[in-house]
């Protein structure tokens, strides 16, 4: 007869708290997700997408304003799975329309969900991010998530449904040119997420 089975130990927020500064660390339904930091053309994308929005819609350059963008947040929600434990998500980019949240919190985190939300994949986050942390963006009631590919040159919007989950509104591809929610009021030029 065989011994038990070994208990799987959940991960906590110290487990988090401890990982190395010069990695990306996320908890997930008590799963320890460490990363390193972004590679060239994943930190290009990323810059260059917060330099098409930011000015616009942060600022109000350009366009409407009204918005908080935001780099690599840290994101608390409440784990479901294990009462007073949280998950903790660092999405590549964020936005929080300014009516629901006016001022950015005083903690070092955001326990309020944004707006929209944008992964840019890479081979070794793809999975993550495509199941696990949209699954959390849902649930959450997060309204937009964008997926770039900085590698495919791909952008991907999909639009939360209630009570059903995400629905793939379109695949954008290398230098088109875009109006695609939330951000429509302006032009986005995807030739600028690319390294070239």
């Amino acid at each position: 007869m065989g011994q038990p089975a070994e208990k799987q130990h959940r991960a906590t927020y110290a487990d988090l708290e401890a990982v190395p500064p010069n990695k990306v660390a996320e908890l997930i339904g008590g799963v320890l997700h460490v990363m390193p930091r972004p590679a060239p053309r994943h930190a290009n994308a990323s810059s260059g997408l917060i330099g098409e929005v930011r000015g616009p819609f942060q600022g109000g350059r350009g366009g409407p304003g009204g918005w908080w963008i935001l780099n690599e947040p840290e994101l608390h929600f409440p784990d479901p799975a294990a009462p007073g434990e949280v998950d903790v998500l660092v999405p590549d980019v964020a936005g929080w329309r300014r009516e629901r949240m006016p001022e950015l919190p005083e903690t070092a985190y955001f326990s309020l969900s944004p707006d929209w939300v944008c992964e840019v994949l890479s081979p070794s986050t793809e999975k993550v991010d495509r199941n696990d942390k949209m699954l959390i963006y849902a649930r959450e009631g997060v309204q937009t998530a964008w997926l770039v590919d900085p590698i495919e040159r791909t952008l991907e919007v999909y639009s939360l449904v209630p009570h059903r989950g995400w629905a793939a509104v379109g695949t954008h591809r290398g230098a088109a040119r875009v109006r695609v929610a939330p951000f429509q009021a302006i032009e986005l030029d995807l030739s600028v997420l690319w390294a070239t």
